[in-house]
C-alpha cells in the first residue's frame, strides 16, 4: 500500500483531509517526522490559518527542508489551502519568507461592492490545464468549496492549472508544475467532486510506485 504522509504542524484540523484519503484507499499517515515524509510515497500538506503562523511552525519543527527535498525528489507533493499560499515566496498577510518553491505572492482580494470576504463556499473552477491528472474524470467546471481571503498570484501563468472568479476577480485557484500540485479549495469539503481529486492523486501515487 502506497504511503502518503501528511504534514502535521499544527494549522488545521487533518482528520477530514485524511478521512477522505482513506475513503479512496490510501493510508495517510499524520507526521511531523523528516525522516517519515522522505521515506513515504507521496506528501500532503494541508492547512488552514494564517501564513506567519504556518511558516513559523515550520521552521519551530525543522520541516521546511525536508518539504522542498520532497518536492525536489519528484515524488507526489499536494498542497491544500494553506499549503497553497505557503509554498510562495510571500504574503501581503504577514512578514514571514515562504518556501519559495513558487514564484509570486500571495494577495488579498479587493473590496468590492456587495462582494464578500472571505470567499466562502461553493464555486466553479475553470481549468487553464484541463489535462491534469488530478481533473480526471470530472464534471466541466466542477463546483468545489472554498474558505479564504487571500489567493495565491503566481509570475509565471503556465503553472496555473484551476481558476475561480469571485465578483469581478478571476484569480488562481489551483497550480501545478511537474509532480507538484496545490489547490486553494478544500477537496475533503468538495463531496464527490472532491472525493474524485484525492482518488486522482492516490492513483498518480500508485504509478509512482514500484510494484
Amino acid at each position: 500500500m502506497s504511503v502518503i504522509a501528511v504534514v502535521d504542524y499544527d494549522m488545521g484540523n487533518l482528520h477530514s483531509v485524511c478521512k477522505g484519503l482513506e475513503n479512496v484507499g490510501a493510508v495517510p499517515k499524520i507526521t511531523d517526522s523528516p525522516a517519515i515524509i522522505e521515506q513515504a510515497d507521496a506528501v500532503l500538506l494541508p492547512g488552514v490559518g494564517s501564513f506567519d503562523p504556518a511558516m513559523q511552525n515550520l521552521r519551530s519543527r525543522n520541516l521546511i527542508e525536508p518539504i522542498k527535498k520532497a518536492i525536489a525528489s519528484g515524488k507526489p507533493f499536494l498542497g491544500i489551502c494553506l499549503g497553497l499560499q505557503i509554498l510562495f515566496e510571500s504574503s501581503e498577510e504577514g512578514v514571514e519568507p515562504g518556501l519559495g518553491v513558487i514564484a509570486g505572492k500571495v494577495r488579498r482580494f479587493r473590496s468590492e461592492p456587495g462582494l464578500t470576504i472571505p470567499h466562502m463556499g461553493w464555486n466553479q473552477l475553470q481549468f487553464p490545464q484541463p489535462d491534469l491528472p488530478l481533473w480526471q474524470n470530472l464534471p466541466s467546471d466542477p463546483w468545489v468549496y472554498f474558505v479564504h481571503s487571500y489567493y495565491v498570484d503566481p509570475v509565471d501563468l503556465e503553472v496555473r492549472s484551476a481558476m475561480v472568479s469571485h465578483g469581478s476577480q478571476n484569480v488562481t485557484a489551483a497550480i501545478a508544475k511537474d509532480n507538484l500540485m496545490a489547490v486553494q479549495f478544500h477537496p475533503e469539503k468538495s463531496s464527490s467532486t472532491g472525493l474524485q481529486m484525492l482518488s486522482n492523486f492516490v492513483s498518480l501515487v500508485r504509478e509512482k510506485v514500484p510494484a
